[in-house]
């Protein structure tokens, strides 16, 4: 119990001071981010409703969840960092490691913090930033001007599969029921064969009972009527109520793309990289956390604080550089999904095991 006291005591010290630096940062960044959206935008968001209070909170609102996942990893890099440096230049860091206390354990105290801020990146990334992105997109501000949601319930829907297009002016909401159809059916060269006239389509499993029939061909031969035929092409609109960027979607929303091909918008794997991406926060902040407690061993006396600093911000930069990169090569298919995913942070999570077990041997 002796012991056991004080490694408590330490370790809620420590989660105190990383927490309370972690959110004053990340609300100060994101509060003057915010403030120049709204004097940038200003005229627009102010369209939105007559009271210009209610306009401007309802856009800080919604705009938050985004910003907050921009710099909260980032945020949490320099709590990190503003905390080992002020503990080592009062040099309480060489009394918690004279205590007994090695980098491994330090570690573990800080465990609950990093899963904390992990799952709070998790739940913005995965409910806050779904839940927001289509009114952002129906007001069309600053960055989603070009997102703008410009369909109606009205205007038809467009998809495919292999060489087929399918055009269905309206679907249901479950997406398993398609009125006005027209499917292009087409050689694999991209060459038209035939136009398929459809009343109705209703999905069938894996096939569509079309009603109402009318097919034209190609070679100008007479069109066929038929009262219904079942059209085999692997063809499924997206749930309008589940559609997006892949980025702004739920993981559960990114499962049910993934799970049916894409719907023909992106291609699959574009979905999967991002579903992988999703999984990835907890991971990042415990990575963080291990690259910042190897720099305190090494600067436990107190001195080169600046380079203390410098070389946790050079790693933190570079992991986000290198996270963006491999997310783009996901995203185009030159590589696995997963592999594009989760690279970054086995990597660096690496490099900052081979700095422990460094300062462990030291």
């Amino acid at each position: 119990m002796n012991l056991f006291s004080p490694m408590t005591t330490i370790a809620g010290f420590l989660s105190r001071m990383i927490l309370l630096r972690f959110a004053t940062i990340l609300f100060g960044i994101t509060a003057f981010v915010l403030t120049l959206e709204v004097v940038g935008y200003v005229n627009e968001i102010l369209a939105l409703n007559a009271n210009p209070l209610t306009a401007i909170g309802h856009y800080v609102l919604l705009r938050c969840p985004a910003i907050l996942s921009t710099f909260l990893p980032m945020s949490l890099l320099l709590a990190l960092l503003l905390t080992i440096t002020e503990l080592t230049y009062r040099n309480e860091m060489s009394a918690i490691f004279a205590l007994g206390v090695s980098p491994i354990r330090l570690i573990v105290m800080l465990l609950p913090v990093a899963l904390i801020v992990g799952g709070l990146h998790f739940l913005i990334n995965d409910q806050a930033i779904p839940a927001a992105a289509p009114t952002l997109k129906q007001w069309g501000i600053g960055d989603y001007a070009a997102k703008k949601l410009n369909v109606s319930q009205s205007d038809p829907i467009w998809i495919r599969s292999g060489p087929d297009i399918m055009r269905a002016k309206k679907v249901s909401a479950d997406s398993k029921s398609l009125e006005d159809v027209i499917v292009f059916r087409r050689e694999e060269s991209g060459l038209l064969k035939e136009q398929i006239y459809a009343q109705t389509a209703a999905q069938d499993g894996d096939r569509w009972l079309l009603k109402n029939v009318i097919i034209y061909y190609s070679n100008n031969l007479p069109p066929d009527r038929l009262v219904s035929m079942v059209y085999t092409g692997k063809m499924r609109p997206a749930n309008v109520t589940k559609s997006g960027d892949p980025e702004e979607m739920t993981l559960q929303d990114l499962g049910y793309f993934i799970n049916n091909d894409g719907f023909g918008i992106r291609p699959v794997y574009v979905y999967q990289t991002w579903w992988h991406k999703r999984l990835t926060p907890f991971l990042v902040s415990i990575m963080m956390v291990a690259l910042c407690v190897p720099l305190a061993t090494r600067f436990r006396r107190g001195g080169g604080l600046g380079t203390l600093f410098a070389v946790g911000v050079g790693l933190g930069f570079l992991y986000f550089i290198s996270d963006g990169i491999a997310s783009t090569i996901g995203e185009l298919g030159l590589v696995t999904p997963w592999l594009a995913a989760w690279t970054p942070v086995i990597v660096f999570s690496a490099i900052a095991l081979a700095f422990v077990a460094r300062t462990e041997r030291a």
